[in-house]
Order: structure tokens, then sequence, then C-alpha cells
């Protein structure tokens, strides 16, 4: 028995089915009080892309799947502890950070962001990698 609790389970075959692969993934795993979620980009939760080219709008679309994802495994916003941050040009720094400032203000995360070469998908401009800790009932 496992105390992890995988939320949206999915097969790569189907979120890249141009690409060749069949690996069993996961939205979001709940291991104890820990959430760690897939990192989240321009892809909505239904598979569509959204944003192409306007990487504050696919920060939008990731932060919304974020919540959601998060509320799914047990977890809210004020709960994530670190966030990283790909962006795959150093452009879309300022609007990709002013929408996460947004959506994350008063929480108080660390941060680390990264500039890559690319991500997934070629229309992909970000990624958000978030870990959240659920805070320990009171005894």
């Amino acid at each position: 028995m496992t105390s992890h609790t995988r939320v949206r389970k999915f097969n790569t075959r189907d979120a890249y089915p141009e690409q060749k692969l069949d690996n069993d993934l996961c939205m979001a795993v709940r291991a104890g009080n820990t959430v760690y979620l897939r990192g989240q980009t321009a892809m909505s939760l239904e598979g569509q892309v959204v944003g192409i080219g306007d990487a504050a709008a696919q920060t939008e679309n990731a932060m919304k799947c974020v919540k959601i994802l998060l509320e799914e495994a047990g977890a809210k916003l004020e709960d994530i502890v670190k966030v990283t941050i790909y962006i795959t040009d150093r452009a879309y720094r300022e609007p990709v950070y002013q929408v996460i400032g947004k959506w994350l203000k008063g929480v108080y995360p660390v941060s680390t962001g990264l500039i890559v070469e690319g991500l997934a998908k070629p229309e992909y401009l970000m990624e958000i990698d978030v870990i959240a800790e659920i805070p320990a009932e009171p005894a």
C-alpha cells in the first residue's frame, strides 16, 4: 500500500502523439503532505495549447492549471513552497513573472528561474514546476 495519491494519470502517447513515447505519468502526486506538480505550460488541462506566441497568456493558463491541480490534490496556492520557472527567451521574464506574481501575491515561495533552449513542444514559451506543502493539522 502506498501513501502516494496520483492525480490525473495519463500516458505520453496521448499527450504527444507526434512523438514515439509511452510513459505513464500523472499531473500531480501527493506524498504525505507534499504535493508535486507536473510542469505546467500553455497546455490546458483539456489538452489544448493556448496563448501561442504570448508568454503572459501561457503563464495565465499554467497558473490556472496549478491552482486546479493543487486543489484536486488537497492543497491550495498558499501551500506552495518552491517554484522553478523555465522560459525560452530572456524577453519573456517580465511578462511571465508579472503573471506569476499576481497569482502568488503574499505566498512568498522560494523561486528559481532558468532560460532554456526549448521545452517539450516548440509552442511552449514557459513552464512552471511547483512543490507545495500542506500544513499539518494542529495536534
